[in-house]
């Protein structure tokens, strides 16, 4: 093997890996209240009963939350912060 096929070999080794580390899109997320079932929320409540994943009591309970894909909570018909917080508050 020639010197420059061995350069060709070895930056495509490089790149290769670089992409493979690498995430292709990052992917934003938001918290989407209201769609956490029993024990797969993903952090504390609103109500401050909990602070801990995974302590939610109550399926699709509105001051539970999951992270969601940005812009994904409304098709899964969840509610923003303010949206439960409301709701919450009227309970």
């Amino acid at each position: 093997m020639n010197q420059s096929a061995m350069i060709a070999a070895a930056a495509a080794t490089l790149l290769s890996t670089v992409l493979a580390a690498t995430p292709a899109v990052a992917q934003e997320k938001e918290k989407c209240y209201g769609i956490a079932k029993a024990g797969q929320n993903d952090c504390a409540n609103l109500a401050g009963t909990h602070s801990c994943a995974g302590q939610s009591k109550v399926s699709d309970d509105a001051g539970e939350w999951k992270y969601v894909a940005k812009g994904t909570c409304k098709g899964m018909k969840g509610m923003s912060a303010d949206e439960a917080k409301m709701k919450v508050k009227k309970s």
